[in-house]
């Protein structure tokens, strides 16, 4: 080293040492790292104050060596560290003012990676002989802590190897420890120790006991605490530890017996939590001695608690138990301990099943299914001993509320069990006993007993074997039945669910027998006497059609069953249509939504997409004939906007789930007959030519069917083309800014803006939202125009497509939209149009639809444009003032609640820092008095 550098590093050192300069330890690493000298040199630059006869002084210099280490720890060589070693172990035998740097030290060195083999055992032996961890500060107990952690991560085999004296230096450190921030450290070096497979040796009860001393965790922290850390976070770091491993069984379950007597809620469901999860990696030996105590406490707080989160954590806890001890292998001379426990249970919770009037049955009955439901071995056994007293006991009752309790007690042991698929059911010895109550049951005019039976049933035919053919027939009979005959909603409800359930499994029987009976229902004439029927008359056969529809849609999930309700439901609406079938428009809407629901739920195959794609060209001709007709004077029910809003999500569903041909068809024959009059593909084309549905001129029956044509388009996937889209697209700006009907002007503004959505960015874009900006803007700059709510209505829609997308031009749109907030005639429509531009829209330009939805848009536009609306706020005189509020309710209340509470103080602040001036500060006074208000609103909302 030259002269120069000798002294600019014994000034540093100076400076530092005895000019008390903290910063000139950063000067020092800054010219380590820069090569002016080494770190053995600074050793010999420290030496003088290295062995002062002052305690302070010596702790200056080792600080400053363990800053400068703590920067170039990864710049030493191993030579360097062997020798930093020696002296950091050396030190901490020094005076305990210095033990503090010292640690800081040795934890800079454990993170080299040439740290000399040998060196991580040397390090800990020395900090478990030299040093009281309990009688350091917080700091250096967790710097400690954490050198324990870096060492067991890049040294293990090294620490392995000083076998149980690792965790008994570990105990001895850790022992008192009241620190959360530590304790987390602590748990994370203890589960290290258990899981990684270190030898606990003769200290386990030792490694166990300086652990479980927290156990339940009671910790509140602190208001406004830093840190962060949670109760929850420290409970289930010190679970992970104490469930680690079966050695800590013998003193971990007694202590969960104990703790289980608590007055604590929160103890109890850690006690109970806790036992769930050590039952999990315990074995049968694990637990056998310990089965009566175990049992005494987790029924005490099934029979007794008034919490359902302690009963259900101590029925997950019987649950986990039974499945470990089901899980043993037994052998010729082991006690079964699964059957010994299952003993406990059955004595102690199987008599009050024969008492379905008092409280104890339901506790009871939980605690058996919970044990029954955890393994097939211990289904067997509750299922021998229970089910042949509870089906003796309902058919020996008479009266419906006993036994409707004892059909939901059978309803839980009925749910299959999770085994191989060689094991048969084991409910089938009971099978015909079960199946006979169920019908006998669904027999029954009381609706509860009707209800769970037909829980029971679909439990049952979830089950291989358990329902026959014959069965599953009588069954699809009794379900048909209750559809004509039943009219109480929680039965009809259950009716659906539970044929729904069964015709997946079972479609042949529904095919057979409950859509041909459902479709003569259906279509049936409304009196079998020919005399004219009363109004309550008519309402009760509406109300039977309409569960049948509900009844087809339920059971719609196979290709074979779709195609055979969707024809049915189809020539619903083609009978509406014609009036040759008394349908009410209330009707006809149920159908739509039933052919809705099938074309969401029905299983995507090939042939479930042609039947729908088949659909389409239906529901297009029945519109186009309704619109026809309707220019003449007939009143089709199809014509109604409720009818054909309802027909939109049928289309739009459907070609959302279209194979790309198909989707590439559909899409074709939608625009060749909204634009060229194109009926070839429609059936019973009867047309006549020259139609032309986009035109705003003809009659509004005919351009309302553009929402049709917005559900065709609009849903495809974006790697569908659509055809002649420039056509288009100039055809839906026409009809959208001079057409008067609102559902046709409304829905050509939504299509048109679910095209640009998909459409590819470049400069084709940018120009047509160029010219699309300026035809708006030409009507709503004009206050004699007569079409200024279609202009905004389009504005608003294609605000909403391009903001989706985070388009750059999107701005303009919406800073057009912020101009109309004071505006006389649409300034409360503007307001209210925030609403729909932050909001999910169910029709078009949502993910279902495969639009183009950047994720946080909605953050990302308050963030963008919420000084504007308090600038506009301040700007507005005060009459329009309300509007501003109104569209800043409307975004913050579609913003997440973090985000709410993080911005929202931003807007005050923005409204503060834009008042200067006198006059400003006195309006500020007058409008910031109902902007704070309204965000301390929002805030509590």
């Amino acid at each position: 080293m030259m002269a120069a550098d000798s002294a600019l590093l014994l000034g540093l050192v100076e400076e530092f040492v005895l000019g008390q300069q903290d910063r000139k330890a950063v000067d020092t690493a800054t010219e380590l790292k820069a090569g002016q000298f080494t770190i053995l040199q600074l050793v010999e630059a420290l030496g003088l104050h290295l062995t002062s006869s002052q305690p302070q002084t010596r702790g200056r210099g080792v600080q400053l060596l363990s800053n400068v280490l703590q920067e170039c720890y990864g710049d030493l060589t191993e030579r360097e560290v062997e020798v930093l070693i020696v002296f950091y172990e050396n030190r901490l035998k020094d005076h305990y003012v210095i033990t503090p740097h010292v640690i800081q030290g040795l934890k800079a060195l454990t993170k080299c990676s040439v740290l000399p083999p040998g060196s991580a055992v040397s390090i800990l032996k020395s900090l478990f002989q030299d040093i009281h961890v309990q009688s350091l500060m917080l700091a250096e107990r967790s710097c400690v802590y954490n050198i324990l952690i870096q060492l067991m991560e890049s040294r293990e085999s090294e620490l392995k190897g000083l076998g149980a004296d690792f965790v008994f230096g570990f105990v001895q450190s850790v022992d008192g420890e009241r620190d959360p921030r530590n304790l987390l450290l602590a748990f994370h070096i203890a589960r290290k120790i258990v899981h990684e497979g270190y030898d606990l040796g003769k200290f386990t009860e030792e490694l166990f006991e300086v652990t479980s001393c927290y156990f339940p965790i009671d910790f509140s922290p602190p208001a406004n605490d830093p840190h962060g850390i949670t109760q929850e976070e420290l409970v289930l770091a010190l679970r992970v530890v104490l469930t680690g491993t079966p050695r800590f069984a013998e003193f971990l379950l007694p202590l969960i017996i104990e703790k289980l007597d608590s007055d604590v809620q929160s103890a109890k469901l850690d006690s109970l939590q806790t036992l769930t999860a050590c039952a999990s990696v315990y074995e049968q030996k694990d637990l056998a001695q310990f089965l009566p105590g175990l049992w005494a406490s987790l029924r005490r707080e099934v029979f007794q608690t008034a919490s359902e989160r302690v009963e259900s954590a101590g029925l997950a806890a019987v649950g986990t138990l039974t499945a470990c001890l089901s899980r043993s292998v037994l052998n010729s001379d082991s006690e079964d301990s699964l059957n010994v426990f299952l003993e406990l249970v059955l004595k102690d919770c199987q008599h009050h099943l024969c008492e379905p009037d008092l409280k104890l049955v339901w506790p009871s009955a939980k605690l058996l299914q919970a044990t029954s439901t955890a393994s097939y071995r211990a289904s067997h056994r509750v299922a021998a001993a229970v089910l042949p007293s509870l089906i003796e006991q309902y058919n020996s009752r008479t009266q419906c509320a006993q036994r409707r309790t004892l059909l939901e007690v059978l309803q839980g042991f009925v749910h299959p069990v999770t085994s191989s698929e060689e094991d048969e059911s084991v409910l089938l010895d009971f099978r015909q006993s079960l199946c006979s109550i169920v019908f006998s049951a669904l027999s029954e005019s009381n609706a509860d007993l009707q209800i769970t039976s037909m829980r029971v049933l679909t439990a049952l035919g979830q089950q291989t074997g358990l329902l026959l053919e014959s069965d599953v027939e009588l069954a699809v009979d009794h379900l048909t039945r209750l559809i004509l005959e039943e009219g109480d909603p929680k039965v009809s409800l259950a009716v659906v669910e539970c044929a729904g359930s069964l015709a997946r499994l079972h479609p042949a029987a529904f095919i057979s027998k409950m859509v041909p009976r459902l479709k003569e229902e259906i279509f049936s004439e409304p009196m079998a006497q020919g005399d004219s029927a009363t109004p309550s008359q008519e309402h009760s056969q509406q109300a039977v059609r309409q569960r049948c529809v509900a009844a087809l849609a339920a059971v719609s999930s196979r290709p074979s069953l779709v195609q055979e309700s969707t024809p049915v439901l189809l020539q619903v609406l083609t009978s509406a249509h014609t009036g040759t079938g008394a349908f009410s428009l209330e009707e006809v809407i149920s159908v739509c939504h039933s052919l809705q629901k099938i074309a969401e739920q029905a299983q995507d195959t090939e042939e479930t997409g042609g039947v729908f794609h088949d659909v389409i060209p239906r529901l297009l001709g029945l519109a186009l004939q309704a619109a026809l007709q309707g220019s003449s004077g007939h009143c089709s029910p199809i014509l109604e906007e409720t009818v054909l809003s309802a027909m939109v999500p049928i289309i739009s569903t459907t070609c959302a789930r279209l194979q790309s041909q198909l989707a590439g068809q559909t899409a074709s024959r939608a625009v060749s007959l909204f634009l060229d009059g194109d009926v070839s593909f429609l059936p019973e084309n009867a047309f006549p030519a020259q139609i032309q549905l986009l035109k705003a001129g003809d009659s509004r029956s005919q351009s309302q069917m553009v929402c049709l044509l917005m559900g065709c388009v609009c849903w495809l996937p974006r790697t569908v083309e659509v055809p002649q889209m420039d056509r288009l697209l100039l055809e839906l700006l026409e009809l959208s800014c001079t057409c008067d009907h609102p559902l046709s002007y409304t829905s050509a503004a939504k299509c048109y803006a679910g095209l640009v959505n998909k459409s590819p960015a470049g400069e084709a874009l940018d120009s047509l939202i160029d010219r699309t900006l300026k035809r708006i803007s030409t009507e709503l700059d004009s206050a004699s125009s007569p079409v200024r709510t279609q202009a905004f209505t389009l504005l608003l829609w294609v605000s909403k497509a391009l903001l989706l997308r985070y388009h750059p031009l999107s701005t303009a749109l919406t800073d057009k939209l912020f101009s109309l907030l004071s505006d006389p005639e649409l300034g409360w429509l503007a307001a209210d149009g925030f609403s729909l531009l932050m909001s999910d829209s169910p029709d078009v330009l949502n993910r279902g639809s495969h639009a183009d939805v950047r994720m946080m848009y909605r953050q990302r536009f308050f963030t963008e444009n919420s000084a504007k609306l308090v600038e506009g706020f301040n700007a507005a005189v005060q009459e329009k003032k309300s509007g501003y509020l109104k569209a800043l309710s409307h975004i913050v209340n579609n913003l997440p609640r973090q985000v709410q509470l993080t911005e929202l103080p931003a807007v005050r602040r923005q409204d503060r820092d834009q008042c200067q001036t006198g006059e400003q500060k006195q309006e500020r006074l007058r409008n910031m008095y109902f902007l704070h208000e309204y965000c301390v609103l929002c805030l509590e909302m």
